[in-house]
């Protein structure tokens, strides 16, 4: 199995999973948002949707990193289709995705809860709207969050078992 992007809107659990995920797996975990140019940052923490432009030199970043080959997970939003595709062709084997994905009631409760973070809960509708459904894709699991932590990395494990195996 090729490199593990753990990808969703924000709030979905993108970092805790995946370094629960890369735990289990004996991998590496890298952050994606601890590569994001400072005016991202400065862009977001505004309240500022990123545009396509501003998210290319991040997606370039995290390709680097996944050319290295030591199969890592990382966390990314990779909202679009064309985001998720720059990823691919970075990646020395094919990818898998696990996409987390929950309700606006669930998504806006967590992002509410969390502290310390540079994304605000009013970028959430926004994220949404970006959001192109990777279901269907090739190499993507799709995890439901509206359920325990435990149950969300036991179906996250599954799911990639079952695109390990081909089933």
């Amino acid at each position: 199995m090729g490199p593990i992007i753990v990808m969703g809107v924000s709030g979905c659990g993108k970092s805790t999973v995946g370094q629960q995920l890369a735990g289990a797996l004996g991998r590496s975990f890298l952050e994606g948002d601890t590569l994001h140019p400072a005016a991202n940052v400065e862009k977001m923490s505004a309240g500022i949707p990123l545009t396509d432009a501003d998210r290319e030199p991040w997606l370039n970043l995290i390709g680097s990193e996944l050319a290295r080959g030591d199969l890592p997970v990382v966390s990314c939003s990779a909202l679009k289709r064309r985001y998720r595709d720059q990823l691919r062709r970075h990646c020395l084997q094919p990818p898998s995705f696990v996409f987390l994905t929950g309700s606006h009631a669930c998504l806006s409760q967590r992002m509410a809860g969390r502290s310390g973070h540079f994304m605000p809960a009013a970028l959430l509708d926004s994220q949404l709207a970006t959001l192109e459904s990777p279901e269907g894709e090739p190499g993507v699991v799709t995890v439901e969050i509206d359920q325990d932590a435990g149950k969300v990395l036991q179906d996250a494990l599954a799911g990639l078992a079952a695109l390990t195996s081909g089933q």
